[in-house]
C-alpha cells in the first residue's frame, strides 16, 4: 500500500530512551516501512473554527545511538486532517491538559484514524476502568474521603496507596499494619485542594505479596493477548516500575492470564483501544494502560512477538 501519513502526539523525541521507549519503536518501524513520520508535542495541539492542527516535526531518520538517534526535516503547523494516523503517545499525568487533548483530537474527521480512540482514552483511565472488572481485582478503593481510606486500611491492613492520575511508579507507597504514616501520606495527597476546588482522589488496594514475584505486563493488540513480560521490583522496593530499578524478565501467558485477557478484551475493542496493556500480579488486575502503553521493546528482545510489526500491520489493514 502506498506510504501513510503518520502525525504521533508525544514527549520530544530526542529525549527518549531508545532502548526501551515503545514509541521509539513504533516511529522506527513505520519508517522502515516507508511511512512517513511527524511529531508534535501536545502543548501545540490548537483546535480554531472546527479544524484541529500542531506544529510538527517531520521525522527522517532513527537510530539506536542514543543521543544521536533521531534526526528531523521539516518543521511546520500541520492540519491533522490531512494525515492518515495519528498516535496519542504522550506519558501521563493523566490530568486536564491530557483530557483537553482528546476532546480536540475528537473533532478530527474520520478519515483521520486516532489512536487510541481519543474519547475512549478519555473514558477510561486506566486506574478507572480497570475498577469494571472487581472480580478481576484485588480489594480497591478510590476515594478522596481520609475516613474511607483509613476504612480500608483497617480491614486489609497492608496496602498500597498511590495517586490515581499517576504513572511510572511516581508516588506509590505501601503501609504495612503497624506503619504510622498514613496521616501524613492523606495529608500530602489530599491538600492542597486542586484547581477545581477540591482534593484529588488516591487509590487503595490491598498489597498482593506475589509482587515479589513480579508484576507481569501484558501486551494486547485489538482486544487480544500478543505477549508478556515479567517485572520484578529491587530488593526493598514495593514497586516493580523498570525506572525505578525493577528488573524485566521473559514471561509467558498463563491459563489464568488468558482468563482475564478474554473478560476485558471484548470490551478493549468494543471502545477501539487497540494497543493496550495490563498489569497482573498474582493472577490479580491492577491496571489497564489505555494511555502510552510501554514494554513492546522488552517483549521483542527476550524473544517474544514483534509488536510494532503487528501494530502497523493492523493499522495498514484498517486503511486499505
Amino acid at each position: 500500500m502506498p506510504g501513510l501519513d503518520i502525525c504521533i502526539q508525544m514527549d520530544p523525541m530526542h529525549g527518549v530512551q531508545v532502548r526501551g521507549d515503545t514509541t521509539f519503536a513504533l516511529a522506527h518501524e513505520a519508517l522502515a516501512r516507508g511511512h512517513r513520520v511527524w511529531t508534535y508535542g501536545v502543548e501545540t495541539l490548537r483546535l480554531e473554527s472546527g479544524k484541529v492542527r500542531a506544529f510538527a516535526h517531520e521525522v527522517i531518520e532513527l537510530t539506536h545511538e542514543q543521543g544521536d538517534h533521531v534526526r528531523y526535516g521539516e518543521a511546520k503547523l500541520r492540519d491533522l486532517s490531512e494525515a492518515d494516523v495519528v498516535l496519542i503517545r504522550q506519558d501521563p499525568p493523566f490530568d486536564m491538559a491530557y483530557i483537553t487533548g482528546c476532546h480536540i483530537l475528537e473533532a478530527l474527521p474520520e478519515t483521520t484514524l486516532v489512536l487510541n480512540d481519543p474519547a475512549e482514552i478519555r473514558n477510561a483511565p486506566e486506574k478507572i476502568f480497570v475498577m469494571d472488572f472487581p472480580e478481576l481485582m484485588p480489594p480497591t478503593l478510590i476515594s478522596a474521603d481520609p475516613r474511607a481510606i483509613r476504612e480500608f486500611r483497617e480491614e486489609h491492613g497492608d496496602i498500597i496507596v498511590k495517586p490515581l492520575y499517576g504513572n511510572g511508579g511516581a508516588g506509590v507507597f505501601r503501609l504495612r499494619p503497624d506503619d504510622q504514616n498514613l496521616a501524613s501520606l492523606l495529608e500530602m495527597f489530599l491538600t492542597p485542594p486542586n484547581a477545581l476546588g477540591g482534593p484529588v482522589p488516591v487509590i487503595a488496594q490491598g498489597y498482593l505479596p506475589a509482587v515479589r514475584q513480579g508484576d507481569k505486563r501484558i501486551l494486547l493488540l485489538d482486544g487480544e493477548p500478543v505477549g508478556a513480560i515479567n517485572r520484578v521490583p529491587a530488593e526493598g522496593e514495593a514497586r516493580s516500575n523498570m525506572h525505578v530499578g525493577g528488573r524485566a524478565e521473559a514471561a509467558e501467558l498463563s491459563a489464568r492470564d488468558r482468563e482475564i485477557c478474554a473478560a476485558i478484551g471484548p470490551e478493549l475493542k468494543r471502545r477501539r483501544l487497540v494497543l493496550t496493556g495490563i498489569d497482573v500480579i498474582g493472577g490479580l488486575i491492577t491496571e489497564i494502560n489505555v494511555t502510552s502503553p510501554t514494554g513492546v521493546q522488552e517483549l521483542r528482545r527476550f524473544g517474544g512477538p514483534d509488536l510494532a510489526a503487528l501494530f502497523w500491520d493492523w493499522t495498514e489493514r484498517a486503511k486499505a
